[in-house]
């Protein structure tokens, strides 16, 4: 059986921000873009989500919900460098370190001697650590698996932790809500209530063949999660998948001409970030993200190993056509094709 833990930093990049001013402490506080140039929040504190304040809420709703907020514009070095701290404590106990961004990770400890391989206390120790080390709060979950440990991370949030014992794997998840399971978002939530399932015990009625029938490939992740199965490993390949760029605008971008008129500074942004992560010689598609007036997201990609704005041109033509309307946002990017494992070329996801 494996021991798999999740840490989540709480409210992470607020949390460095209380750490280095005091001052902010207690006062409800937001991480992001200004609220005059269409920012959105990339996080906030406990005291902001009060009152109803989250990740992605565009800061102009989040100032109209909180007139006091203090907003902050993101300090992205000053928060790699205690991700990096937090990865090498991550490290000590274990190699088989998966991170998901700067400020969460799992970390497969089956094979960890250290407490005499207790998943419990190691993640306690870890928690210590961080509070110590980067001098912010963590979270952790504690399972035999991925799914759990991520869902038991956030159970006791903020400075919590969680532990699911394989013995109450089943009792926990037949009484967990379907909306907690990966992959169910607002829409196959409602569907699932529709069909009068809510939670998980309501799954475990239903025959694979008709989740199947009814949810695609998704009904196959249905069957296994409200059963607590998760064969997913800990990967700990970091490489990039990608590299891009984008831009939200104060003002909509009326015409395909003037999207055009903004390729130029949004390449030159895409090449240096490209060449800075060492992704060039890697290159396997490109693509251009549009982001229209009414919120709909197009995103067009074709098959190539080198940037071209001209092909990105021929990309932006065929996204805008898509809906003729005036654009909120642009970005540029490359996918990258998959590292041979044995070669010294791995790029760093941080």
């Amino acid at each position: 059986m494996k021991k798999i833990i999740h840490c989540d930093c709480d409210c992470f990049y607020a949390s460095i921000e209380m750490r280095d001013d005091p001052s902010l402490r207690g006062r409800p506080l937001a991480v992001g873009g200004r609220p005059d140039q269409r920012g959105v929040v990339a996080t906030c504190n406990y005291e902001a989500r009060r009152f109803g304040i989250h990740s992605a809420m565009p800061m102009s709703q989040a100032l109209r919900r909180c007139p006091d907020l203090v907003i902050l514009p993101p300090a992205m070095e000053k928060y790699r460098i205690a991700s990096r701290q937090i990865l090498d404590i991550y490290r000590d106990y274990t190699d088989a370190v998966e991170p998901l961004s700067l400020d969460e990770a799992y970390l497969d400890v089956s094979q960890s001697s250290q407490h005499h391989g207790s998943a419990t206390l190691i993640a306690q120790e870890i928690r210590a650590r961080i509070a110590d080390t980067v001098g912010i709060t963590a979270s952790a979950g504690v399972a035999p698996n991925k799914f759990l440990a991520k869902i038991a991370s956030d159970w006791n949030k903020p400075d919590g932790m969680f532990v699911i014992l394989p013995d109450q794997v089943h009792d926990f998840v037949t009484a967990l809500p379907v909306k907690r399971l990966f992959g169910v978002g607002k829409v196959t939530a409602a569907k699932l209530h529709s069909m009068g399932i809510h939670e998980c015990k309501d799954l475990l009625t239903w025959s694979l063949a008709d989740l199947t029938l009814h949810f695609g490939k998704l009904g196959n992740n249905l069957y296994q999660l409200c059963r607590g199965i998760d064969l997913r490993e800990v990967d700990t390949s970091s490489e990039r998948k990608s590299v891009s760029v984008e831009e939200t605008y104060t003002n909509d971008l009326p015409d395909l001409a003037a999207c055009v008129a903004e390729m130029p500074e949004l390449y030159t942004s895409l090449e240096r970030r490209a060449d800075r992560a060492g992704a060039i010689p890697h290159i396997h598609k490109l693509f251009v993200k549009i982001r229209f007036s009414d919120f709909r997201v197009t995103t067009v990609e074709c098959v190539g190993k080198n940037m071209s704005q001209e092909v990105y041109g021929h990309l932006l033509e065929t996204g805008f056509a898509r809906r003729h309307l005036p654009v909120r946002l642009l970005g540029l990017g490359v996918r990258l094709a998959e590292i041979d494992k044995g070669s010294s070329g791995q790029l760093t996801l941080f």
